[in-house]
């Protein structure tokens, strides 16, 4: 008898992936896809204009659908501020989500598989929760390297992200074991590195005690956040409160694997990365330039 109600529930889960697919399909046919600015629109637009941005991915359409994903489990709060951030229109705001509904002929075949599974079991949910007449810009201007077919940009576009905080002062909001720009030359060019450490998982946990310790911060110095989810709200919310703040997410891993010449992901030493089998496992890390960065923890 188990064995007859296990066949029948694999054959119904079949059928309603099977359903799923075909609706997200028909989704693609009939229905406009968002408007997306490339890549490179997105960093001259940071750039030269000074503008924050809010980035959204897989991660973030999950936790509007009311689940929660491996580093930062639902809060019903949470959902709802991503649901209102993705529809606003803030000046000198930027709303990025992946620029991938067109066209993934971009990505590596890795990506482009990915991507192309994601929007098939996803397309429809994530289209109810945009405005489709709204111009968005690329949630993937962080992901210069790894998933493009075509790496010859990539340099070039690295140089052009580290001319944002060129003689700048920087506050990096991270989880407490990112350690942005340690062992690389991606912030050499900052006036100053201070940092404020958050959990790496679960961080919106903290959210009023993160904001309230940047808020003791000038506001002209640039903050950049790697804290997943939460770094979307924050970086918004900075903004409101008139600050420049970027969430930057997985851009040092990016620059890593840029550096080493990965043809794949791979786990980075004494970096947390969250996407790839072993990166959570990370060692303690002793080095006395990164110690003296830190400026508050609130973990």
């Amino acid at each position: 008898m188990k064995k007859i109600l296990l066949k029948i529930y694999y054959k119904f889960l079949a059928y309603f992936r099977l359903i799923t697919v075909i609706k997200n399909k028909m989704v693609a046919k009939i229905f406009k896809a968002p408007t997306v600015r490339s890549t490179d629109e997105t960093l001259r637009k940071i750039i030269t204009e000074n503008y924050s941005i809010s980035r959204f991915g897989d991660g973030e359409f999950t936790l509007m659908n009311g689940k929660g994903i491996i580093f930062q489990p639902y809060h019903p709060k949470l959902g709802r501020r991503l649901k209102e951030i993705i529809i606003s229109n803030q000046e000198k705001h930027l709303v990025c989500i992946p620029n991938v509904f067109f066209t993934v002929d971009w990505c590596t075949d890795n990506a482009k598989n990915y991507w192309i599974k994601y929007l098939n079991n996803n397309r429809s949910n994530i289209y109810k929760k945009l405005d489709i007449k709204k111009e968005y810009y690329d949630a993937l201007v962080t992901r210069l390297y790894i998933d493009h077919k075509d790496k010859s940009q990539t340099e070039k576009r690295f140089k052009m992200l580290k001319l944002l905080w060129e003689n700048r002062q920087i506050i990096i909001v991270e989880g407490d074991k990112s350690r942005l720009g340690i062992g690389n030359d991606l912030f050499d060019n900052a006036s100053s590195i201070e940092r404020i450490l958050c959990p790496s998982i679960d961080a919106f946990d903290k959210y009023d005690d993160i904001i309230n310790e940047i808020k003791k911060h000038k506001k002209d110095k640039i903050i950049l956040i790697a804290l997943g989810p939460t770094a979307t709200v924050l970086s918004f919310d900075l903004l409101m409160l008139g600050y420049q703040a970027l969430d930057i997410g997985h851009i040092d891993i990016e620059y890593e694997w840029f550096l080493k010449g990965a043809i794949e992901k791979v786990p980075v030493k004494n970096k947390y990365i969250g996407e790839i089998p072993n990166g959570t496992n990370v060692q303690e890390l002793s080095n006395q330039r990164y110690e003296n960065e830190i400026i508050a923890k609130v973990v």
